[in-house]
């Protein structure tokens, strides 16, 4: 009689190799997918508040005391930067935030714009996206002239980047102090001053350049306010990379290397 044992055990072997192969695809997929989560959940910054807010595309940290962001972050890769159209939203208060962030009426009639720190053009890719930088979490009172102006070629400039390294690490926000202009029964603060974090986290050439804008507009590149990250987080409290290795953290937060970068002219209006 013939025997079929060595058949069955082939095809018993050949079965648990393939579920073996099948489980070890996926939980590789499932590190991959932990791993960029985890990648751009630890590169937020330290909020002085504790009102950290996470949106599906970007996370805050609100100040009350101010009605305002003291910081919102997000990753830009050079796939997100898109041209497509969309319709503006109404601005909407942040459903997340606890202590309700103000209403669009809160702008009128003082003179000022709903300066996004999110920029809605750096959400594009996704209606879903776009919708949600217009939470008035995500904006603060801004000239018109400086929202237009240097603060909107300041934005350009890092959407170019995104193009030409490929992924950037973005933290954006006014500097919150006593002594600011306030508007509205809402008591929101007008920042003198704005800055804007850039990383590139490249393995092989990382760098990173600060920011510091005053609020008004100016005829200049963006590369005349360039300054070390250091500053702004002496200014603001925050620090902004704290899960990079310190000895690295050190190193590009002291450092003011512009030319690091390629700035490009914009064309204004």
């Amino acid at each position: 009689m013939k025997s079929y044992k060595p058949t069955y055990f082939l095809l018993l072997l050949l079965i648990l190799l393939s579920f073996s192969c099948n489980n070890e695809q996926s939980s590789k997929e499932n590190d991959e997918n932990f791993s960029i989560k985890k990648d751009t959940f630890n590169f937020l910054p330290t909020s002085t508040t504790g009102q950290v807010v996470h949106h599906k595309y970007y996370t805050l940290s609100y100040n009350e005391k101010y009605e305002n962001s003291e910081w919102v972050a997000y990753v830009l890769t050079k796939k997100e930067v898109s041209k497509a159209q969309r319709e503006r939203p109404y601005f909407i208060r942040d459903p997340k935030v606890k202590t309700r962030s103000p209403s669009y009426k809160d702008y009128y009639p003082y003179g000022y714009e709903k300066g996004h720190l999110v920029p809605a053009a750096d959400r594009r890719f996704s209606e879903e996206a776009f919708d949600e930088t217009f939470y008035t979490s995500n904006v603060s009172p801004m000239d018109h002239y400086f929202n237009g102006g240097i603060w909107n070629d300041l934005e350009k400039q890092v959407r170019y980047w995104a193009k030409r390294y490929g992924k950037l690490y973005v933290v954006t926000g006014g500097v919150l102090k006593p002594g600011l202009e306030r508007i509205s029964r809402e008591r929101v603060a007008v920042p003198d001053y704005f800055y804007k974090v850039v990383l590139d986290y490249n393995p092989k050439h990382p760098k990173m350049i600060g920011f510091l804008i005053k609020h008004h507009d100016s005829l200049v590149s963006p590369k005349v306010f360039a300054v070390p990250v250091d500053s702004i987080e002496k200014i603001t409290g925050i620090d902004f990379f704290p899960a990079l290795p310190d000895s690295l953290e050190n190193k590009l937060e002291s450092e003011n290397k512009p030319n690091q970068w390629k700035f490009v002219h914009f064309q204004r209006y």
